[in-house]
């Protein structure tokens, strides 16, 4: 275990009332301290590191002149707010971080009155935020409203639609744009350059001081020399022109950094204020530990702090992530009219490696899930074959565009969705659980689920294949079973599964990975004389009717097992026996799948254990349909 560094000034502070009676210096050393405290707990527990460092010194300023939980002080993504956990009454907690019973990674409104507003998406903070500064203003609850919003989250819509919304209300709002020039990947679009004209070269090196003064708010004599610097600002740079004609006054560029410059402008806004207002503070992602990787720190294992060193579990299988990408790059390769579009997660789906070998073939849309999928229809209807490779829980925030721009005009994007499922470490915000109910019900839409790395790539070479109309394939994060990979997997027959044994008396009918689990089952009930007949649905639409009204006949029970929420594969698989009859004769149906809550963070294998969706839980089932007791008799 990491030592626990020694803290005196951070030992005083049990909630951010405490910062009252520190100097600007002490706060300074309280930063630092804040830092090599953050570092220690997340080398023990692994999280979000790099955005948590950036924002050390803004977290402490902030703390120190607003009032919260009064302030409502609105993270965006909110994976930076381990620095703010610590300050405000968790720092006993926060070695428990992202694990069974501990902290969530993310902003929580249950878990603490100073995470007022929950988040784990981005570019909701401007919204949530002006919500509370209307909710103030009409006799609600709460003072300032302050949104910390990323660059890379400035990439979505949803911003945009705040920011000129907050303009024409005109209501005291505090936006800090926390500009690192680093989401998860480097932030991409006009926005992105925009920015970084913004303090370019000499400019920012020549107003730093002056933005100390918080130009339109300083009181005489200091007025006028902040005018002409933020005028100069303006002409050389553009400035924070597109901020002001959208109703904010704008301050900056400033060293987010800078404690001193921090205090300086917080508390003169605080005191000025009287519109809405946008301070841009330049940070460095990773700051005084990992600035200088890659990644700058923003998703890590274990680790150790002297070394870096991260302590990461072997692999013995690919991760079904590199499966699909080495697939797509097999296609790829044959095929010029495959494309790639990701929203901001580059990495995360294995696209980077696309990308390196087809990069006038790959797009990289920033945090724009919407546009990303109707990027992705005008492609299809262009003559191409686009992939639109998302997390399953951010395909969620495109769902008006796979109905309107997608599944009404029929047209063939392929839906790769990654970490379906229960995810782990992330939480409920994460969790791939929603994609099957909410793409099977679209008419038109096929949906399968890749049972291991093989299924996988024989789904992308389905998804190549299909012209037709929109088609999505999930798969889980993590790596795969190991099973032997073919180089030349051939396209599923669309809406046809596969038998995986023969068996009596119950049957178990299985949609994901979790035919792993089933078979462990399977082997646990051998032992007691049962042996069920278990089958690969591999699609939830459509439905291969002839093999599963087969097993529905032909056994006393049907269990379905899915990975996914009520509404999906169980349901549309009950749909079909009600309206064939045959229940009418006497089946016993049952269906596994999550259970209606959401799950929070833990492992993956423990989030299972929660939604009794593990092997066991399937034997018990199973035992439970039949009315078998423990001894293996027919009750």
């Amino acid at each position: 275990m990491a030592e626990r560094p020694k803290t005196p000034l951070l030992d005083q502070i049990d909630l951010p009332s405490d910062l009252n009676g520190l100097t600007d210096v002490q706060l300074r050393m309280l930063a630092h301290e804040l830092r090599a405290e953050t570092i220690s707990a997340v080398s023990e527990t692994g999280g979000h590191l790099g955005a948590g460092l950036g924002v050390v010194e803004l977290t402490v300023a902030l703390h120190a002149v607003f009032d919260a939980p009064k302030d409502k002080i609105v993270w965006d993504v909110s994976h930076q707010t381990y620095p703010h956990k610590i300050l405000t009454g968790r720092r006993d907690r926060i070695r428990t971080l992202r694990q069974k019973d501990g902290l969530s990674g993310f902003t929580k409104r249950s878990e603490s009155p100073y995470d007022c507003f929950g988040a784990a998406h981005s570019s909701t903070s401007i919204s949530a935020a002006l919500g509370f500064a209307v909710a103030r203003d009409l006799g609600g609850e709460g003072g300032d409203a302050i949104a910390v919003i990323g660059d890379g989250a400035m990439s979505a819509g949803m911003a945009y639609e705040a920011l000129n919304n907050a303009g024409h209300l005109k209501k005291r709002l505090i936006v800090i744009l926390n500009d690192n020039e680093m989401s998860i990947a480097p932030p991409v679009g006009a926005m992105s350059s925009y920015l970084s004209r913004l303090y370019a070269g000499d400019p920012f090196q020549e107003f730093k001081a002056a933005a100390k003064g918080a130009v339109s708010f300083l009181p005489e004599p200091f007025q006028l020399g902040a005018k002409r610097a933020k005028n100069m600002l303006k002409h050389i740079t553009v400035g924070g022109t597109l901020f002001e004609e959208l109703g904010f006054s704008y301050l900056g560029p400033i060293d987010g950094h800078d404690m001193e410059q921090l205090l300086s402008v917080l508390r003169t806004v605080k005191a000025r204020a009287t519109g809405p207002i946008l301070i841009h503070a330049i940070t460095k992602k990773g700051k005084g530990y990992a600035e200088n990787r890659a990644d700058r720190g923003h998703a890590t294992a274990k680790f150790d702090v002297m070394t870096g060193e991260q302590k990461k579990t072997p692999s013995n299988a690919p991760s079904y992530t590199s499966v699909f990408a080495d697939s797509l790059i097999k296609h790829a390769t044959k095929d010029n009219k495959i494309v790639a579009v990701t929203a901001a997660m580059p990495d995360g789906t294995g696209l980077d490696r696309f990308m390196s070998r087809f990069a006038s073939r790959c797009f990289d849309v920033g945090i724009a899930e919407q546009h990303a999928v109707t990027f992705c229809a005008g492609l299809a209807a262009g003559g191409m074959k686009p992939f639109c490779t998302l997390y399953s829980t951010f395909l969620q925030r495109g769902y008006d565009q796979i109905v309107h721009d997608v599944a009404i005009q029929r047209l063939p994007v392929r839906f790769a969705i990654d970490r379906a499922g229960l995810v782990g470490a992330d939480g409920a915000t994460h969790a791939g659980s929603f994609d099957v109910a909410f793409l099977a019900n679209l008419p038109g839409f096929v949906v399968m689920a890749a049972a291991d790395e093989a299924e996988l790539t024989r789904m992308v070479a389905t998804a190549v294949a299909h012209d037709s109309g929109p088609i999505a394939f999930r798969f889980p994060r993590g790596e795969g079973v190991g099973i032997e990979i073919p180089d030349d997997a051939q396209p599923l027959e669309i809406g046809k599964g596969r038998m995986i044994r023969e068996g009596t008396g119950v049957a178990i009918l299985s949609f994901g990975t979790r035919l792993q689990e089933v078979e462990k089952a399977c082997e646990a009930l051998a032992a007691k004389g049962i042996t069920p007949t278990v089958a690969d649905a591999r699609f939830a639409k459509p439905l291969d009717r002839k093999m599963i009204l087969g097993l529905a006949l032909n056994h006393e029970a049907l269990i379905t097992v899915e990975e996914g929420a009520i509404g999906g594969f169980g349901s549309h698989v009950a749909q079909l026996l009600a309206e064939e009859g045959v229940f009418d004769k006497g089946l016993k149906f049952r269906s596994m799948m999550l259970p209606d809550i959401f799950i929070d963070q833990a492992g993956p294998h423990e989030m299972y254990e929660i939604a009794s969706m593990n092997a066991e839980h399937i034997e018990a089932k199973v035992l439970d349909v039949l009315n078998v007791d423990v001894i293996g008799k027919h009750a």
